[in-house]
């Protein structure tokens, strides 16, 4: 018995790209996101780059509003640092120089901002009380976040 049921699709081309542009208009997406979708829904390779040109065409898909989107979200919702939003970009498979370009939309003020509201946030729940084992602490946790060591460090010293 197979308690895991097997999705069947059977999409022809223009079913698949009205679904993948109704899929993409919810939500900006990356090329390589409906390239998976698409496989998903077991298109053939030649099928796939054909919507995924169209959908292009028709402005549905935007590789820079993509990035442009995930970086604004990712750090203005999740308190996400650059070096966490970089590694989100490259899994999605996004070009380098849209990937610099975006983060260079990130305000500096705005960074160092957050970085100090995220650390006071999380000195008022720390309960480690030993001040060289506090400050690892805290210097994890900011990292783990993806902010850079340097600039953790030095909001730290002040």
């Amino acid at each position: 018995m197979n308690s895991e049921k097997e999705k069947k699709y059977n999409y022809d081309k223009k079913t698949a790209l009205h679904k993948a542009a109704n899929w993409c208009a919810y939500q900006e997406r990356s090329q390589q996101e409906v390239r998976d979708k698409l496989y998903e829904w077991q298109m053939k390779t030649a099928e796939v780059e054909e919507i995924i040109s169209s959908l292009i065409a028709e402005n549905f898909l935007n590789e820079e509003r993509f990035a442009f989107a995930y970086v604004s979200g990712k750090f203005k919702i999740k308190k996400w640092g650059k070096i966490k939003i970089k590694q989100g970009l490259k899994l999605k498979r996004v070009p380098e120089q849209m990937i610099k370009k975006a983060l260079n939309s990130i305000a500096d003020d705005d960074y160092l901002e957050t970085i100090q509201q995220l650390l006071e946030k999380k000195q008022r729940t720390e309960k480690e009380s030993h001040p060289i084992k506090r400050q690892f602490k805290l210097l994890t946790y900011l990292h783990s976040k993806g902010f850079e060591k340097d600039l953790v460090m030095g909001i730290l010293k002040k």
